[in-house]
């Protein structure tokens, strides 16, 4: 069975890597959104502000960051146990997140 490629599918799941990659970077302080949105858009010019939350949001619903969401309007964002453990391949990853294979 052949499958089309999503282009929409692989940037959301390729963004997610790459904040995982960002937030481990940034350990232990994490890191505010301005920070990690210029190192999305490193990758992604186009990418927006409200893609990146929506990809924060994500990642939190799947336990793998912790946002702090400041009442006055910015987000920062710091991996948990388990987004540590993902970033260094020391458990499997489920779909939703483009994490290359281990290479090492």
């Amino acid at each position: 069975m052949h499958t089309a490629l999503d282009p929409l599918k692989a940037r959301r799941e390729s963004m997610r890597w790459a904040i995982l990659l960002t937030l481990n970077n940034a350990r232990p302080v994490g890191a505010h959104e301005a920070l990690i949105l210029s190192t999305l858009q490193g990758v992604y010019p186009d990418a927006t502000a409200l893609e990146l939350r929506r990809e924060l949001d994500y990642l939190a619903d799947r336990t793998l960051i912790d946002i702090k969401r400041d009442p006055a309007g910015p987000w920062a964002a710091d991996l948990t146990r388990l987004g540590v453990d993902i970033v260094e391949y020391t458990v499997d990853c489920q779909p939703g997140i483009a994490r290359p294979a281990k290479y090492f």
